[in-house]
């Protein structure tokens, strides 16, 4: 199979590209300029630069080599669209196309566009099932009453705001709500929060309500809980099934050490402890 990978930031693209062809694929990726890990060029059988407006290039780019499936994965700062945006015809036509430009309907309507120029779209773990979060607590370190408080609230609020397409995580201590990830992303909402809570907050990051599950799956890995034990939150909340986990040997360990606390869970978890 003739896979395309396109590829924004993160360990995600790498680690897919180097599945898929460990799996006997070839792999073509368009990496996103300033985003993408320059590694990936190692990685694939081809790669093209390009910058996020440049569809025309982008499905060129798929035509000459014969791509059948594509898979979206890796973040691209929002802030992109504000500061360094370029798009060609085809951009601003799919542009000019949507209602609102909100993360989950941007990346449907995107596609939408792939699969109207005969591109499958797949799932971004179609080849990485293991890295799916399986339910229950990672860590020695268990969640304390008032702790379990706060992940339910969390969970209510991360859904909620899920559900309005505004993020995927917030920031909780002791009843109050310190941070909700908007433009700045998973990091900056978590330092955020930390700095004003100043010890023991929880962060919860969950799948929105109507997430499509090709892409923009909530993760979390080494960066998550290095970025919470540095501003002092203490519990990290994700949903079982629904989220992706990278190096997570490293990061229970690295939790454990820290007398921190890392869990997946379900609906039914979160909002019945």
């Amino acid at each position: 199979m003739n896979i395309g990978l396109i590829a924004g930031g993160g360990c995600f693209p790498l680690l897919f590209a180097r599945a898929a062809k460990a799996a006997g694929h070839r792999v073509y990726a368009v990496a996103y300029t300033g985003q993408a890990d320059p590694a990936i060029q190692e990685a694939v059988d081809a790669a093209a630069w390009l910058n996020v407006g440049q569809v025309e290039h982008l499905l060129g780019f798929f035509s000459r080599h014969q791509v059948t499936d594509t898979v979206i994965m890796g973040w691209v700062r929002k802030t992109v669209m504000f500061s360094d945006f370029q798009p060609d015809a085809t951009a601003l036509a799919f542009i000019a196309g949507l209602t609102e430009t909100h993360d989950d309907l941007l990346l449907r309507s995107f596609a939408g566009l792939l699969e109207e120029n005969g591109l499958r779209v797949r799932a971004s773990t179609f080849l990485l099932p293991h890295i799916l979060a399986g339910e229950g607590c990672w860590t020695k370190t268990k969640p304390t009453a008032g702790q379990w408080s706060d992940i339910s609230l969390g969970w209510r609020i991360a859904k909620e705001i899920g559900r309005l397409d505004v993020g995927q995580c917030v920031v909780v201590q002791k009843g109050s709500v310190l941070a909700v990830e908007a433009i700045e992303g998973t990091d900056a909402a978590i330092a955020r929060g930390g700095r004003l809570g100043g010890g023991d907050a929880v962060v919860v990051k969950v799948c929105k309500p109507n997430q499509d599950l090709r892409f923009d799956i909530p993760a979390v890995g080494m960066e998550t809980v290095k970025t919470m034990q540095s501003t002092g939150a203490k519990v990290l909340a994700v949903e079982a099934g629904r989220s992706v986990v990278f190096d997570k040997p490293e990061m229970v360990s690295f939790a454990d050490a820290n007398n921190m606390c890392v869990m997946a869970l379900t609906d039914k978890d979160a909002r019945l402890s």
